[in-house]
């Protein structure tokens, strides 16, 4: 589930400059006991821990301009730069998509570290020969927990990773059990031998926590993770036969993905307690796996983890510009949570710039005058220009229009304009064809602010509230705005009203963008 990613020569050229400028520093010291944050995040000044606040405010400013819901610096244990970005606020969890990898790869270390997995060359079909599992040859007999950690499985897998349309994901998410669905498919390449993006790999590995300690996934984190980290705020998707989702679905305050990247900055300790095996957290060490990605020959992956040497940096990344970003030369986690592709070069630049020292800097109000206004800037929501409401608003509120089968599975819209709660109603087909649709009312604000819903009944974002608001372009046209906000994404509708008739085009910013035509029915 990762964005399409694009490398402008300018971005790596100044990353180059940045960090071949530092590569004579010397490695931080880290002899002060550290800083641990299982009741909470101290806070401190920028230049308390040698970071410029000009440059992180200009690394605010960017996630403004740039689909940003929230940025989340630490260095040396402390939060030196916390923003959210309106209509997102960060007390709310955030679904990091396939950040989850990470955190289950993290599980799977602890597994192994406790002595219920005995080693990572174990053949995955050991753990289902209870099943009958389809097409087994000698390949699949031989794919591995290394393998899924790696993405080096071999199975025959389309996840738009460097083009493709997602076929598998997608035929997944409709099939009524995934283990068995994901076991099933052919061999593509020889284990080890090929990287390929592939977020079944992950949930194998869920299903295999399971059996190995007879909790969910979750409940494990709970017990493990979770609890030794203080986090205990989250949200978690399980699939048909209740198994915690291993390649996505989990939600959590960008305060807690950073005690994930925290935990991976310390080697795996946390409090004194080795919580991961000796080395599996040191990730930039790892022989790694070339991603051969087109954005960065350099690029490579390791259990579930994006590794950019270069940048002397790895990351948990999710779609849409989820990112827990560990700095171990730097003593830095940054965390963004986001609606819209990040640049992790950006990202990874942005840092560089901003860390000038090992030792403190002298106090500097003006930059950290800067960074405050950066950061409340960020909160405050900036209301879209309202025009005048048209005539034909009062004509279509309270109609109902109704459409053929199409993509968007949109059976009906009707939208109220003109009343003090303005709103929207609409049916959508249930995944499952046997079942009723499902229909949702939606506020919608038309004063170019966003109104909030109530969580959304199905799809993907299910359980996750809206924020919509309408604006009217001339006559005939109103675009429509939906946030996701804690899910991260956003889509934009426009209507176009000709007598009865309704032009609805969809945007999912994602390049994908879909026309339907309604009509006023009974």
């Amino acid at each position: 589930m990762q964005a399409k990613k694009r490398l402008h020569l300018s971005l790596l050229l100044s990353l180059w400059v940045v960090v071949t400028s530092l590569s004579n520093r010397p490695a931080l010291a880290q002899d002060a006991a550290p800083v641990w944050p299982t009741r909470g995040w101290p806070t401190s000044t920028p230049e308390e821990q040698g970071m410029d606040a000009s440059e992180l405010a200009t690394l605010v400013d960017f996630g403004g301009s740039h689909s940003f819901d929230s940025l989340l610096v630490v260095r040396h244990g402390r939060i030196v730069t916390e923003a959210s970005y309106a209509p997102y606020t960060a007390d709310t969890p955030h679904d990091i998509h396939s950040c989850t990898k990470a955190v289950i790869g993290t599980l799977v270390g602890m597994v192994y570290k406790d002595g219920r997995l005995d080693r990572l060359n174990r053949p995955v079909l050991d753990f289902f020969s209870d099943r009958q599992v389809a097409n087994v040859d000698r390949a699949k007999k031989a794919i591995t927990v290394q393998n899924l950690l790696d993405m080096t499985s071999g199975l025959d897998w389309d996840e738009g990773f460097e083009g493709g349309k997602e076929q598998s994901f997608a035929a997944l998410k409709l099939s009524s059990n995934w283990t068995q669905f994901i076991l099933d498919r052919p061999m593509a390449h020889s284990p080890g031998t090929s990287f390929y993006y592939d977020s079944g790999n992950p949930h194998l590995l869920s299903a295999i926590i399971t059996r190995l300690t007879g909790q969910t996934a979750e409940d494990y984190a709970k017990e493990r993770l979770f609890g030794p980290l203080g986090i205990t705020t989250w949200r978690w998707d399980r699939d048909p036969q209740g198994l915690t989702t291993g390649g996505w679905g989990l939600a959590l305050l960008p305060r807690d993905m950073a005690k994930i990247g925290y935990l991976y900055l310390h080697h795996g300790e946390w409090e004194g307690r080795q919580l991961l095996p000796p080395g599996w957290a040191d990730v930039l060490r790892h022989p790694t796996v070339n991603m051969h990605a087109s954005n960065d020959p350099n690029q490579r992956y390791s259990n579930l983890f994006w590794v950019f040497p270069g940048g002397r940096v790895f990351m948990a990344n999710g779609w849409h510009g989820q990112n827990i970003a560990v700095f171990p030369d730097l003593d830095v986690v940054v965390v963004v949570t986001a609606h819209m592709y990040v640049s992790q070069f950006a990202l990874i630049e942005g840092i560089y710039a901003a860390v000038k020292s090992d030792s403190p800097l002298p106090p500097n109000p003006n930059a950290d005058g800067l960074l405050t206004k950066a950061i409340k800037d960020a909160s405050v929501e900036k209301p879209a220009i309202v025009g005048p409401t048209p005539e034909i608003a009062s004509s279509i509120s309270g109609k109902t229009y109704t459409f053929p089968d199409n993509e968007l599975k949109l059976r009906s819209l009707s939208l109220f304009l003109t009343g003090p709660h303005p709103h929207v109603e609409f049916e959508i087909d249930a995944h499952d064809s046997a079942a009723s649709p499902v229909k949702n009312d939606e506020p919608i604000g038309l004063d170019g602010r966003y109104s909030w819903g109530p969580p959304l009944k199905s799809g993907a974002a299910a359980g996750y509230s809206t924020a919509i608001r309408g604006t009217w372009l001339n006559g005939q046209r109103l675009a429509v705005d939906l946030r996701v906000p804690a899910f991260g994404v956003q889509r934009k509708y426009l209507l176009s009203f000709s007598g009865e008739k309704l032009h609805l085009r969809f945007d999912d910013g994602d390049g994908r963008v879909v026309s339907v035509d309604g009509e006023q029915g009974n």
